[in-house]
């Protein structure tokens, strides 16, 4: 078993940014709750535009909370690592 490394403050910042935007928030407790969604389903359950979520997933992506499984001309979207316990914080922190 590896030693755990502690992020810097750098580090930490790529994820917060990640998630600050309420579209985020949603689409990272969609994903929670629907693994393997896809783009079309995100933006109907939000009832939000595609190319608004597309933009928002690319972020969370590039954030390291989501990641993007590419199957022909669909995406299904699931939570990496990270992204898990970015979903277990704003749960906790939803709830009192």
């Amino acid at each position: 078993m590896g030693v755990k490394q502690t992020k810097t403050a750098k580090q930490m910042e790529r994820h917060l940014k990640g998630i600050a935007n309420h579209h985020r928030i949603s689409i990272l407790l969609l994903v929670a709750d629907k693994s393997g969604i896809t783009l079309d389903e995100i933006a109907e359950s939000l009832k939000a535009n595609e190319k608004t979520i597309g933009e928002h997933t690319r972020r969370l992506m590039n954030a390291g909370l989501l990641n993007k499984n590419y199957h022909g001309r669909y995406v299904e979207h699931t939570l990496s690592p990270y992204g898990k316990k970015f979903v277990a914080f704003l749960e906790s922190f939803q709830t009192e």
